[in-house]
């Protein structure tokens, strides 16, 4: 699904050194041809002209900003951008910038009060963001059917972008991808189609998204945003314009690969470290351990790190990973640790509903409580509840799925599932399974869950929601 809306010490004038065997240089060849040099290693900037910026080299609110792309991630950085500068969201989706419009956000992360209040405009039309000064694109990096990089949206809006660039723009990447894509995909596209050169004309900088869907505690205005760009002036101009926006503060990265890596192993890391997690849990299900008890007993521990079995799908954690593991090919680097993670992670679905087959005598019916990606989202994308529901299928069973949160079209559309809207008369289930931890399921009484079973039957809880919930003697109990 690749529709944005359903579904991202370092530069500081380098004067100060790190220790007196690392510091960074700036040497100034020509006129402004920077080359940074660190441990003998020399990093080429682009040369910067110094009329290129007259007139974006101070951030007034005043400044034009661009937004391309307005779901989980562009519409939030829209809203926090706007409180300071002059901001337009555009999107190639009529449906979803109507909805923006009207202060509807399908996506559940700006409310309707906040979406009202905010100066931005929403366009359809990419020539109405001429008179940016700076564009930041927001689109999806999914993977394709092999687990390939899939930058056909990433393309496309620097194609986009490239004939509304205007003299001394800067264009800035926040799409999660793997180092080198915005200098030598985005910028070789942006040359092509605006007719002009990079880093002379117009400059390139990169600013991963850190968007976490659903969690209204680090957002975007309260996080740290790295920053890079192809020259220091232009890294500067990006620390004061998201420094603006977030109380959390910007962090310089030495050039622009580095912020990509930073951002691509981000996700990469939680990865493995769920897929440890989760082979433990296939162990610990065959010794009749449970996961989350052991996990709970080791968390004692002041180091050890918090991380839960499940399933792990999204368009974040489920899918950065291969782009790092795509580029270490390209270098002719196996990442071996990398894919091993995700073929486990991958298999998790299949392993629970393996499990849940083997805990029913014979062919069953059953609910699957949750379909989206994540709990309290409406996101579909790269979900691996389907797995779940396919497997059971494939094992004869009968199997019904609710969730108050996803599209019920889209989950048609996309992943040929019909979705129960409402909880109220189903009962009789053979089988129930919590498979996506959304607060409406949390909150289910004792009394409502058993009613579903018909009093008796099996709650699969895969995330663990009613451990401390007593049921009746009747109700057979599975968990990770």
């Amino acid at each position: 699904m690749l529709r944005e809306y359903a579904p991202y010490s370092t530069q500081d004038g380098f004067a100060e050194p790190f220790n007196e065997k690392k510091t960074w240089t700036n040497y100034y060849l020509g006129v402004t041809n920077v080359t940074h040099i660190y441990y003998g290693t020399e990093y080429p900037m682009a040369k910067t002209k110094p009329s290129a910026l007259k007139g974006h080299d101070k951030v007034s609110s005043k400044t034009k900003i661009s937004i391309v792309g307005l779901g989980y991630v562009g519409l939030p950085l829209a809203v926090a951008l706007a409180r300071s500068f002059d901001v337009i969201g555009f999107d190639v989706n009529k449906e979803r910038v109507r909805e923006l419009r009207q202060g509807f956000d399908r996506t559940m992360e700006i409310d309707t009060p906040n979406l009202r209040a905010s100066s931005m405009r929403f366009s359809t039309d990419i020539n109405d963001t001429r008179d940016a000064d700076i564009h930041i694109v927001t689109v999806p990096t999914p993977v394709d059917e092999n687990d390939k990089p899939d930058l056909t949206p990433l393309k496309g809006a620097c194609s986009a972008v490239g004939p509304v660039l205007k003299q001394g723009a800067i264009v800035v990447v926040e799409s999660t991808v793997y180092p080198g894509v915005t200098e030598d995909v985005c910028g070789p596209l942006l040359e092509e189609t605006s007719g002009m050169t990079s880093g002379e004309d117009f400059y390139l900088g990169y600013s991963p998204e850190r968007i976490n869907p659903g969690d209204k505690v680090h957002t975007v205005d309260k996080i740290i945003k790295v920053v890079s760009a192809q020259t220091d002036e232009v890294t500067d101009i990006l620390a004061d314009v998201y420094g603006s926006a977030t109380t959390g503060g910007t962090y310089r990265a030495r050039n622009i690969k580095t912020a990509e890596a930073a951002k691509v192993i981000e996700n990469a890391q939680r990865d493995i470290n769920i897929a440890f997690v989760n082979e433990a849990t296939m162990i610990f299900q065959k010794l009749g351990i449970s996961a989350y008890d052991v996990l709970e007993t080791a968390g004692t521990k002041w180091n050890f790190l918090n991380f839960t079995p499940g399933l792990v799908g999204g368009h974040c954690i489920g899918v950065d990973p291969f782009y790092l593991a795509h580029r270490a090919n390209e270098v002719g680097h196996f990442a071996d640790l990398i894919l091993t993670g995700r073929r486990i992670n991958e298999n998790m679905g299949k392993f629970i509903a393996d499990s849940v087959h083997d805990n029913l005598d014979g062919k069953s019916k059953i609910l699957v409580l949750g379909v989206t990606f994540k709990e309290n989202v409406p996101d579909i994308r790269n979900t691996k509840v389907v797995d779940i529901i396919r497997v059971l299928r494939e094992h004869g069973h009968d199997v019904d799925v609710h969730d108050p949160l996803a599209d019920k079209d889209e989950a048609q559309q996309f992943l040929d599932i019909d979705i129960i809207e409402s909880l109220s008369d189903l009962h009789g289930y053979d089988a129930i399974v919590a498979a996506v931890a959304h607060s409406v399921y949390r909150d289910l009484s004792t009394s409502a869950i058993e009613e579903m079973l018909g009093g008796k039957g099996l709650l699969a809880d895969v995330k663990g929601i009613w451990r401390e919930t007593e049921f009746s003697p009747s109700i057979k109990r599975w968990q990770l």
